[in-house]
């Protein structure tokens, strides 16, 4: 600030109005100065498994290890019921499901865990299945796209709403437009909202795949030619090749559509135990990896374009790594995640499928951030890993509280420093800032 100081020895005349601009100036920048830089970094979450669909947090500045309790509890949000979705933060809100005396809600709170909003979602999923009577509540994720929220209920009820207020844009019943049987586990499709196009899977006669207008819920295209029932992944979209491809996994195999018409490009048979594919695709080039459990494994495909049809080609399969619904993780080259018939966290190298380690007999869900894995074992125990494929290496573990009851299957999420994990009735924040 010496030009403002010094103002007597310029050679050059100065009235004064261009004084007090220029003090303005000056503490415009001083003012600027002063602000703190993490102001600069504001993170979102604002879909299931991040924007990039890569299950990875791009910040950095996070604790490496953690003493023998854990980070540090900052935060209990409560009241949101039973259900296994996880969290989507966007737009200084953050987002659940959750089903409250046998009624689907969808949930708003501001980042101080205030309710901001609730709005009921369709009908509650229900079972004669003896195994599964606990399973009940929602699975979706609410999907967040330029002030919307986006939310596939479990008996096939999609909902569009005003992100601030709760307000209804439009719904559509899914299984009854496109008379799609029911479901063994009800709907637990996140959906994807790429540009105006929304992509969901109703599984059924008139559309197994369909993309609808995120603004209006109307039809764009529907595809039929899709074998199978109702697979549980969710929509994951990249360019390969110049195709832009939307993939996903029916009771029998995992495809590829052309996103922009829904033809069929490919397909490759997954057929393991209980006909269950639950687990997003990794794409990494013109690489799909793919892991499904009960047994099956996972398994590598080159996906080779040829103007405008793609031929899968097999690189390798194997029984490891068989993950049923907790995801899995891609870092330089390898692979990280658990089995369900073949328990324990796994690193498998991606181009060969060589197991590089596993470790215990845990069977949970995976998220990535600042060189570390988070590992949640569905019976509550959530462990910090090394992402190496040099040995298994662990920087800390604790016990979670209890939520409520049934498993621990929702997926953590990182956002903002903070780590988010929900167990049916209540979200967990923990602080996990250096």
């Amino acid at each position: 600030l010496h030009w403002m100081i010094n103002l007597k020895t310029m050679k050059m005349k100065i009235s004064a109005r261009n004084i007090r601009y220029f003090k303005l100036a000056a503490g415009i920048i001083l003012l600027f100065n002063m602000m703190p830089v993490t102001a600069q970094n504001s993170y979102e979450w604002p879909i299931f498994n991040g924007s990039d669909q890569t299950n990875r947090s791009p910040e950095t500045g996070l604790l490496k290890s953690w003493p023998e309790e854990g980070p540090a509890l900052v935060q209990t949000i409560s009241g949101i019921g039973e259900g296994y979705s996880s969290v989507t933060i966007a737009g200084g809100m953050l987002f659940t499901a959750g089903s409250v005396e046998s009624q689907p809600y969808v949930f708003a709170f501001d980042m101080n865990g205030k309710l901001l909003w609730k709005k009921p979602v369709g009908q509650a999923w229900t079972t004669t299945m003896s195994w599964a009577s606990s399973y009940t509540g929602t699975r979706s994720t609410p999907t967040y796209d330029k002030g919307n929220i986006y939310f596939l209920g479990e008996m096939g009820l999609l909902t569009a709403l005003d992100a601030k207020t709760g307000k209804e844009l439009w719904q559509r019943d899914l299984a009854k437009d496109y008379e799609a049987p029911l479901t063994d586990y009800g709907y637990s499709e996140s959906v994807l909202v790429d540009g105006n196009r929304l992509y969901v899977r109703p599984a059924g006669k008139k559309g197994h795949q369909v993309c609808l207008d995120r603004n209006t819920g109307k039809q764009i295209w529907a595809n039929t030619t899709i074998p199978g029932t109702e697979g549980y992944t969710s929509p994951v979209v990249r360019d390969i090749g110049g195709i832009r491809q939307l993939f996903g996994s029916s009771s029998v195999c995992y495809y590829g559509v052309d996103a922009l018409t829904g033809r069929l490009l490919w397909k490759v048979d997954a057929v393991n135990q209980q006909s269950l594919n639950i687990n997003n695709v990794i794409v990494n080039g013109n690489n799909i990896f793919i892991s499904t459990g009960y047994g099956l494994g996972c398994m590598l495909y080159k996906l080779n374009v040829k103007g405008t049809e793609v031929v899968p080609e097999k690189i390798w399969s194997n029984s490891l790594m068989d993950n049923n619904h907790g995801g899995v993780v891609y870092d330089n080259g390898f692979v990280y995640g658990s089995g369900s018939r073949n328990r324990g966290w796994h690193c498998v190298d991606f181009m060969t499928g060589e197991l590089k380690w596993k470790s215990t007999t845990d069977e949970g869900s995976i998220t990535y951030a600042d060189g570390m894995l988070y590992a949640l074992d569905q019976r509550g125990t959530l462990r910090l890993l090394r992402a190496t494929p040099e040995k298994y290496e662990a920087a800390g573990s604790f016990r979670l509280p209890s939520g409520g009851k049934g498993n621990y299957w929702a997926h953590p999420v990182i956002c903002n420093k903070k780590l988010y994990i929900r167990h049916d009735d209540k979200i967990f924040v923990y602080k996990v800032g250096a």
